[in-house]
């Protein structure tokens, strides 16, 4: 089976070739839920994304609709490179976007994230037909039935706790109106340019609903990625609430938990690195091992 490194490389040759686009200099950033890929050229440098998912041919439009309306809001979010293509490109079974590159400039701060989500979800619900965020396990739920890499227990074990935790969900109490969300609001995804400025990246998951699942991202990465009490109380601050005195943190901790445990089901086929990660995450789970470290990419090995 190709890697999706490689399955991602053909897919940019054919079509950047039938749209006169020069990729012979493409440079892979990641691959993860998309294959993301940056292009230099005449009009500068921009960046191909590379989407799979099931979901991606009727969201991807979507997302573009967003990003070309906040952007009619001034607000700091990457660009759709419009003027590369038509877009979004269907081909294959992939879906291909065009963005500007935004040169990174610095990590930013949970401070400047929980700022920008502020602002976020203080903008009204765009005019665009955005799907609800009602359940957040449904693609999880799908994942793990179609997985051919889960052993029988490690199925059994996620359905079930996937069912728990779905109608634990449709229990919580949410009494603030639904806001436009990013979706996937990690601090990876905000971006610091050359001017000092912040930009929020990666809008794959926009939807509307509840203003919690943006924030319990932060949280989390406290939980399960390094980052400290500090950086979270930071982003409370700048936010304006903290989520941990919330009566239903809890759960949506334990929901987020599971949610991050997706990707790697999904790619683990023909991905290296979730096939190692999707079972360093399923075992401190089924253990309950809620501080365990967890990895976005392969952790580095300094040998001494």
């Amino acid at each position: 089976m190709a890697s999706l490194a490689e399955e991602a490389f053909t897919v940019l040759r054919e079509v950047c070739e039938e749209r006169g686009i020069d990729h012979r200099d493409a440079e892979l950033l990641r691959v993860r839920s998309n294959a993301v890929f940056k292009l230099r050229g005449e009009l500068g440098e921009i960046v191909v994304r590379i989407a799979t998912a099931p979901h991606a041919p009727t969201r991807l439009p979507l997302v573009l609709a967003v990003a070309r309306w906040l952007a009619e809001q001034g607000f700091p979010a990457v660009r759709p490179a419009d003027e590369i293509s038509e877009q979004p490109v269907v081909h294959d079974g992939r879906v291909v976007t065009f963005w500007h590159y935004v040169p990174a400039s610095g990590r930013p701060t949970t401070t400047e994230l929980g700022g920008i989500l502020r602002s976020l979800h203080l903008l009204p619900v765009p005019p665009v037909a955005l799907r609800r965020f009602a359940d957040p396990l449904c693609e999880v739920r799908r994942a793990v039935d179609r997985s051919r890499e889960l052993t029988g227990g490690q199925r059994a074990w996620l359905s079930d706790r996937i069912a728990e935790l779905t109608e634990r969900w449709s229990e919580l109490d949410i009494d603030d109106a639904p806001v436009l969300l990013h979706g996937d609001a990690w601090i990876d995804n905000l971006l610091r340019r050359a001017d000092g400025h912040v930009v929020l990246c990666d809008w794959d998951g926009v939807a509307v609903g509840p203003r919690e699942w943006d924030l319990v991202h932060t949280y989390h990465g406290q939980r399960r990625f390094g980052l400290t009490s500090a950086d979270v109380d930071a982003f409370a601050d700048a936010y304006g609430s903290d989520l941990r005195s919330w009566p239903g943190y809890s759960t949506l901790m334990e929901v987020r938990d599971v949610y991050a445990v997706g990707i790697h089901i999904r790619n683990a086929a023909a991905d290296p690195f979730s096939r190692r990660e999707l079972p360093r995450r399923l075992d401190s789970l089924t253990r309950g091992e809620d501080n365990a470290r967890w990895y976005m990419a392969e952790p580095v090995t300094v040998s001494q």
